[in-house]
C-alpha cells in the first residue's frame, strides 16, 4: 500500500481578502464570465482523480482536463500498491467514471514542466503555458524519488548491488517501466536486509517471502514472478532506528506475515516486552489502540530465536542505523550498523548512538526510508520538506504570497503521508479551495472556452502525442485479455513503446 512516513504539518493561516488580491500581473476575476471555468491537473494519480471528483461534485459546469507524464494513468495505484492487495486498487473504479464524465479528458504521455522526459518521447510542457491557458491549474504530480542512506557503499562495489530503493524494487514487481531495468540481487544468498520500518518496507519482506505460485494469481508481472521462483532469499531483516513502541507499519501489514506458511517471526522479545510492560509504554499503548493491539501480535508471534528447522524467518530489529556498506573478498556483502539507545518518552523517543556496532551478511539491501517529490520548473520549491509550498492547497511564493489559480494536491502538498484514504481527504482540501475561488471569483482571468483551450493546446503539439482515456481503457482491456490467459486479473504491458504501439499504432 501507499508509504507512511512522518506526518508533515502545514501552520493554518488565515487568507485574508489583501492576500488574495496581493500583486500578481494577472488580473482577478471580479464576475463570472461567460464561459465555465477551466482547470488543468498535472498528474494522473489518486490525488488528481480525487481532485477532480471533488470539483465535479462541486462546480456543475467547470472543465477539467487531467495531464500524466506516463501514457497510462493511476500512478501509485498501479504501480505502488502490493498485487496481493487487490482490494486497495477498488478506487479504480471510482478513477474511471471520472474520466469518463464528459467534462473531464486525460492527456496522459504529457509531461508538464520538468526536465526529466522519462522516455525521451517529446519535450515536456512548460507550466507557464498551462496557467496562461487555464483558470486553474493543480500540482498532484506526487513523490517519484527516494531518499537515500548517505553511507559508504550504498551504490555498490566490483558488480555487487549494495542497496536498493524500496521504491523501485515495489515498482519492478508492479511493472513501471522506468523501473524493469533494476539491477537487483536474489540469488547469490539467502539473506535480504530492508532499511525502514514503514508498510512499505513490510510489502517488500512479504513480497520477498510469499511463494511465488500464490503470487503468480495476482496483477504482479510475469517477469517479477519468474524471478522470485529462482530467488534464493528465504531470511529478511528489516531494521529500524529507534525501538518497537515507534513502528511506523500497521497491524494489518503486520497480521499478513503471520498468516505466511512456513515463516517463523523474530525479534527481540526482551526489548519489546520490556518497552511495553514499563510505566510509560504501558501509558503510551493505552492511548494508542491500533499500537497496542499490533504489539499484541507481535507478542503472540514473535520469537526471541528461530528454530533450527524455520525455512523461513522475518526478523525486525531494533535500535540500529545503518553505517556502512562492506564487500569482502569472496563472501556476501555486509551491512554494518551502529547499535542505538533511547532517550524519551515513548512517543517522542529519540535514537541515540553507541560505541557498538553490528553486522548483518545479505545478498543486497533495500532502503525503505521515504518517498520524496520533486520540483518543476517555473514553480516554488521547499527543499527541506519537499512539498509545493502552500496554505491548504493554493501555492504560495517564497514570501508567503499566494500564487493566483495555482493549488497543489496529495503528496506533493503534504509530503509523502498516509494511505490512500489520507490522499482523498488532502485532495479535497485542495478541491474545496478551488472551488470557493472559483465561486467567489478569486481566480487569475484565463476566460478561455473549451474549443479555445484545445486551439492552444494544438498550437503545443499535444494533441499529435497524448493517450486519452479511450485509448488507456483499449490497452487496459488488452491486459485484461493477456491476464486471462494466465489465470490472473491482467497482465501489465511493462514497455512505454509496447504501451503506445497497442493504444497508438501512428505514434
Amino acid at each position: 500500500m501507499f508509504c507512511i512516513a512522518p506526518l508533515i504539518r502545514l501552520r493554518a493561516v488565515c487568507i485574508s481578502p489583501n492576500l488574495l488580491r496581493g500583486s500578481s500581473r494577472r488580473r482577478l476575476l471580479t464576475t463570472k464570465v461567460a464561459n465555465p471555468p477551466t482547470v488543468a491537473i498535472v498528474g494522473g494519480g489518486a490525488a488528481g482523480f480525487y481532485t477532480a471528483a471533488r470539483l465535479l461534485a462541486k462546480l456543475g459546469t467547470t472543465t477539467i482536463d487531467i495531464f500524466e507524464n506516463l501514457p497510462v494513468p493511476h500512478g501509485l495505484v498501479r504501480y505502488g500498491v502490493a498485487p496481493d492487495h487487490p482490494e486497495v486498487k477498488n478506487c479504480m473504479t471510482k478513477f474511471d467514471e471520472v474520466a469518463s464524465n464528459p467534462r473531464v479528458r486525460l492527456f496522459a504521455n504529457t509531461p508538464v514542466g520538468t526536465n526529466v522526459d522519462l522516455a525521451q518521447r517529446h519535450p515536456a510542457m512548460p507550466l507557464t503555458v498551462l496557467r496562461n491557458i487555464y483558470d486553474a491549474v493543480v500540482l498532484a504530480y506526487g513523490a517519484s524519488e527516494d531518499r537515500k542512506l548517505g553511507i559508504p557503499g550504498e551504490d555498490g562495489q566490483g558488480g555487487r548491488v549494495g542497496v536498493v530503493s524500496a521504491r523501485m524494487f515495489v515498482a519492478w514487481y508492479n511493472g513501471l517501466p522506468e523501473a524493469q531495468d533494476v539491477e537487483l540481487d536474489l540469488e547469490s544468498y539467502d539473506r535480504l536486509v530492508v532499511v525502514g520500518h514503514g508498510n512499505v518496507a513490510l510489502d517488500c519482506a512479504r513480497i520477498l517471502l510469499t511463494d511465488p505460485e500464490v503470487l503468480a494469481k495476482t496483477d504482479i508481472t510475469r517477469k517479477a514472478v519468474e524471478t522470485l521462483r529462482r530467488s534464493r532469499i528465504r531470511h529478511v531483516e528489516m531494521v529500524g532506528r529507534r525501538g518497537p513502541l515507534q513502528v511506523s507499519f500497521t497491524t494489518k501489514e503486520l497480521r499478513e506475515m503471520t498468516k505466511i506458511p512456513g515463516l517463523q517471526i523474530v525479534c527481540d522479545r526482551q526489548l519489546l516486552d520490556s518497552q511495553c510492560a514499563s510505566p510509560e509504554g504501558a501509558e503510551h499503548l493505552a492511548k494508542s489502540r491500533p499500537l497496542k493491539r499490533m504489539m499484541e501480535i507481535l507478542q503472540k508471534h514473535a520469537v526471541s530465536e528461530p528454530t533450527e528447522t524455520a525455512e523461513r524467518t522475518f526478523t525486525i530489529r531494533f535500535l540500529m542505523s545503518p553505517l556502512e556498506m562492506v564487500y569482502p573478498d569472496g563472501l556476501p556483502q555486509v551491512m554494518r550498523f551502529r547499535v542505538n539507545r533511547l532517550e524519551g518518552p515513548p512517543a517522542k523517543a529519540r535514537a541515540v548512538p553507541t560505541d557498538q556496532t553490528t553486522d548483518i551478511s545479505c545478498a543486497m539491501a533495500l532502503r525503505s526510508i521515504g518517498y520524496a517529490s520533486a520540483p518543476l520548473n517555473e514553480c516554488e520549491f521547499d527543499p527541506v520538506r519537499n512539498i509545493v509550498p502552500n496554505v491548504a492547497g493554493r501555492v504560495v511564493d517564497r514570501n508567503g504570497e499566494l500564487v493566483r489559480g495555482l493549488y497543489c494536491s496529495g503528496w506533493v502538498k503534504s509530503g509523502p503521508v498516509g494511505v490512500i484514504a489520507t490522499t482523498m481527504q488532502n485532495a479535497y482540501q485542495t478541491a474545496n479551495a478551488i472551488a470557493s475561488d472559483i465561486d467567489s471569483g478569486n481566480i487569475a482571468e484565463c476566460p478561455n472556452s473549451r474549443s479555445e483551450v484545445d486551439d492552444q493546446l494544438s498550437a503545443q503539439g499535444v494533441f499529435d502525442y497524448c493517450v486519452s482515456n479511450s485509448d488507456w481503457k483499449h490497452l487496459e482491456k488488452h491486459e485484461f485479455d493477456e491476464g486471462r490467459k494466465l489465470n490472473k486479473p491482467r497482465e501489465k504491458v511493462t514497455s512505454i513503446d509496447k504501451m503506445l504501439r497497442i493504444m497508438k499504432p501512428e505514434l
